[in-house]
């Protein structure tokens, strides 16, 4: 035992030596660097390390993409993440206490990060938005963060948290003053759409739709507004910093290359749900939580779209243990 603490305070010793042109500030989760492979995936991208990013969120392949802006101004796909855990069923959260995790266009802030997080990191998604707030929604502390455990927020394991976070970091460094979040129930494709088509939700993605179209065809954020209650996108800023999310909307045109998408694929989906079968189209969960109401053991599993290998407290089954270098002690 003696030779192997002798050892092990050696390969410490070492690991500290390797590390030592870094300040002790940098080796605290929300001070973290990113990491070498990271770092050359963005050089090879024509990105920078600074530069802007964009988050985009798909419940039901449990996805979390972050995009980063080129040298040219467009965005690229960097990384997928596999989200660990999210609560609820597909669909906008509603209300305070619903468990459902969010769905719409967010704006995250460099105050909106938060280091203390019981999650080890958390970034406040800033639900309730506009749209939100004009349809009468409610709710608060909705987060991407840590320990794989979800109650209306979508959760990652603390490794990839760590990265989301410091790429959110770095960007505010380089002069992003916010990013957008935007959080599907599905990839927006004609095939998802025509099977969700008998969704009680179907009209409300057919709207994030057309921003999720101007992405996909510009490779740029949507400048997103709320009138009459409801999304715009395609506009100026400008316009949409003018609206009033109750008020009334301005003549909207979209892009022809925008526009041209967005009918090709709606026709696509009526094309395809003509061709289901009835037991092709998605059938949504009669799962319901009742607020303020202990949840039981068998509601818990079946609300909760949990990666394999974590336990209910949101801790990994079996693997390797994690930790710091420190923990070699232990």
């Amino acid at each position: 035992m003696y030779v192997r603490r002798i050892v092990t305070a050696a390969a410490l010793a070492a690991t500290l030596l390797t590390v030592s042109a870094c300040k002790v500030d940098d080796l605290v989760p929300e001070n973290a660097p990113l990491p070498p492979d990271l770092v050359r995936a963005i050089s090879a991208n024509h990105m920078g390390v600074n530069s802007p990013i964009l988050v985009r969120l798909y419940k039901e392949e449990s996805d979390l993409e972050i995009w980063k802006q080129r040298t040219d101004g467009t965005y690229a796909l960097l990384k997928t993440y596999e989200i660990c855990a999210w609560s609820g069923k597909l669909g906008p959260k509603k209300k305070e206490g619903d468990r459902q995790a969010p769905e719409g266009f967010y704006s995250v802030s460099p105050a909106q990060l938060n280091p203390k997080s019981n999650y080890h990191l958390a970034i406040n998604m800033g639900y309730p938005n506009a749209y939100d707030r004009a349809n009468g929604r409610t709710g608060q502390h909705l987060m991407i963060h840590g320990s794989c455990n979800s109650s209306g927020c979508y959760a990652m394991d603390d490794e990839q948290v760590q990265e989301i976070y410091t790429l959110a970091r770095y960007s505010f460094d380089g002069g992003q003053r916010d990013f957008q979040i935007q959080a599907y129930p599905f990839r927006m494709t004609p095939k998802n759409m025509a099977r969700h088509k008998n969704s009680e939700h179907y009209a409300f993605w057919q709207m994030l739709k057309k921003g999720s179209d101007h992405f996909e065809i510009t490779r740029k954020p949507p400048n997103v507004g709320v009138c009459e209650r409801s999304y715009i996108f395609d506009q100026t800023a400008e316009t949409v910093a003018g609206l009033s999310p109750a008020g009334p909307c301005p003549a909207i045109e979209m892009a022809p290359q925008v526009a041209a998408k967005h009918h090709s694929d709606a026709a696509e989906a009526e094309k395809i749900a003509a061709s289901l079968a009835p037991s092709e189209f998605a059938t949504s969960t009669t799962f319901s939580y009742r607020s303020g109401q202990p949840i039981t053991a068998e509601a818990y599993a079946q609300e909760q779209h949990r990666r394999e290998g974590y336990d209910r407290d949101g801790k990994r089954v079996g693997g390797p243990k994690g930790g710091s270098i420190f923990s070699l002690f232990e």
